[in-house]
């Protein structure tokens, strides 16, 4: 066999592994990472419940685990993020919020799961909810 008919397989099998990999890398976009900078926005769908705005056009919705009633308070409560070590985000234990009056008061949140919303998912919230 000659080396070029060597190379024209390995070519072959590298074309067929790729096309197999597409299924899995389009999968892996289920799940993908943002720098908590890209973060702008965030609305809260009861205290258990946040929807947050990550480079203007993705929505991200973050269950809690013992959420807090101050989320849903207008005005005078935010929603903070801690940056410890890496500043991707990557799943729910990567992102550190809490909710403070920012005269003192800080309640940690604990995130137990974090979806980025599809498109079609995110133009169907509520106003009130679209961050």
């Amino acid at each position: 066999m000659s080396v070029a008919s060597h190379l024209a397989r390995g070519a072959a099998a590298l074309a067929a592994l790729a096309l197999a990999a597409l299924p899995a890398a389009a999968g892996a976009t289920d799940h993908p990472c943002f720098f908590v900078n890209q973060w702008q926005g965030w609305k809260a769908d009861g205290p258990n419940v946040l929807y947050l705005r990550v480079n203007l056009r993705d929505v991200y919705r973050a269950d809690l685990s013992a959420g807090s009633q101050q989320l849903t308070w207008p005005g005078s409560y935010h929603l903070v993020s801690r940056v410890e070590g890496s500043n991707s985000i990557c799943g729910p234990l990567d992102l550190q919020l809490a909710v403070s009056d920012g005269h003192g008061y800080y309640q940690p949140l604990i995130v137990r799961s974090l979806v980025k919303l599809t498109r079609e998912e995110a133009a169907a919230l509520p106003p009130r909810l679209r961050p």
